[in-house]
């Protein structure tokens, strides 16, 4: 495969285990039954402890447990962060009167697996197709329809090109969530938007094409003894070599970027204005009832719905008032993850930790049978406990002090 554009780069090594974090997984028996087979459930955490200064300016100090670039896990729905930081910034970017995250937008068709997106009149906004109201869907309750929306607003080469102007060469987002094949990924759907004051056509974006394909920066990625495809297992591993690629240090730094843009390069930051990072941070560490978005007031739509870490996405989960949890999860093919930044008032702390394992004891990919309920969430939910029970005695040099984060946060 050719890529052409800012050059891939080989994957960074692995990098020595976290004293601190090799003996904090130990001490709780718990995390012991995942701990001791590390390898065979492709474990990889990130845990950042943060500190402020007099001035409460922060700095970082990661620890990190068997985290490697090479060892290829699937992001699933890790990718939507990005995407949705991206698509604001284009909006932002494209400097168009009466185009912002609340206008009205309608996708057609133009290629083999698009499918349209009208235009939705009506009196309820949360109702109505936007990037905005995408945004909220993936970042409330991880909605593939809406990336799908967003990854074809941005196009496959334009996102992968950013992407990499902003320090991650290496990522690859590369495929819609839909069983479309690598030619009509790169093939995008012909878009228009309307100005919300006006009704009046405010942007159109025809169809787009990647004319080549993207490398994968790990070579050929083949998983599994078996997988499941047209209706029955088919012997040998499945193919990841097209997938999207995203490593735990990527999507954490980016998480980061997100939450401490002043702490960030200048050209490590997103483009993106104060009004749009109060609202990801708000959409970030609410929960689907907690954040007044009327589509998810249903009871499957629970609080603990997309916190894995820490709750475990137990649906009788009583969420504790004094933490904020800002963060992404992915959940596919076995693969479970969770990249969050904890703020926690209760205990007066605050920390970022990060995590994927694998579960999938049968070894075959896509046959729906995988350990989520029965190791990976518990393991997650022990682990942010953990870690949070140690972040509350630790030792500070300043006072806590998140609240910025979230006086800012914006619900629109």
């Amino acid at each position: 495969m050719s890529y052409s554009g800012p050059a891939a780069v080989p994957s960074s090594p692995a990098r020595p285990d976290s004293p601190l974090l090799d003996s904090l997984l130990r001490a709780d028996a718990r995390l012991l039954p995942v701990v001791e087979r590390a390898e065979e459930y492709e474990l990889q955490i990130i845990y950042t402890q943060i500190n402020r200064d007099a001035q409460q300016q922060p700095t970082f100090v990661e620890h990190t447990y068997r985290l490697d670039a090479s060892q290829y896990f699937n992001p699933a729905s890790l990718v939507k962060l990005p995407t949705v930081a991206l698509a604001l910034e284009k909006l932002n970017r494209l400097h168009q009167p009466g185009l912002n995250r609340r206008s009205p937008m309608r996708t057609g068709t133009d290629f083999r697996c698009q499918t349209p997106a009208p235009y939705v009149a009506t009196a309820d906004s949360d109702r109505v197709n936007t990037v905005g109201n995408y945004a909220k869907r993936m970042l409330l309750v991880s909605d593939n329809q809406a990336y799908n929306r967003l990854y074809e607003f941005l196009g496959q080469r334009p996102l992968n090109q950013r992407l990499a102007e902003l320090g991650y060469p290496e990522t690859r987002i590369v495929r819609r969530f839909a069983p479309c094949d690598t030619a009509a990924n790169r093939h995008t759907n012909p878009i228009e938007f309307r100005n919300p004051a006006t009704g009046q056509i405010s942007y159109q974006q025809p169809a787009a094409v990647n004319p080549r394909l993207f490398d994968s920066p790990l070579g050929r990625i083949k998983k599994g003894r078996a997988h499941q495809a047209g209706g029955r297992i088919v012997p040998g591993p499945y193919d990841f070599t097209t997938a999207n690629y995203l490593p735990l240090q990527s999507i954490t730094s980016m998480l980061r970027a997100l939450l401490f843009p002043a702490a960030s390069l200048a050209n490590q930051r997103f483009q993106l204005t104060p009004d749009d990072y109060s609202f990801l941070r708000y959409y970030l560490h609410h929960t689907p009832h907690g954040s007044g978005y009327s589509l998810y007031r249903p009871a499957r739509f629970f609080d603990a719905y997309k916190k894995y870490l820490h709750y475990g996405r137990k649906p009788t989960s009583t969420t504790d008032s004094g933490l904020r949890i800002y963060n992404i999860v992915g959940m596919s093919h076995g693969y479970l993850s969770d990249v969050a930044y904890f703020a926690d008032s209760t205990n007066q702390s605050e920390f970022m930790l990060s995590a994927v394992l694998y579960v999938n004891k049968n070894g075959i990919i896509n046959d729906g049978t995988y350990e989520y309920e029965t190791v990976g969430l518990p393991f997650l939910a022990a682990l942010g406990q953990q870690i949070r029970h140690y972040e509350a005695t630790r030792n500070r040099s300043s006072a806590y002090l998140p609240a910025a984060l979230s006086q800012s946060e914006t619900i629109r």
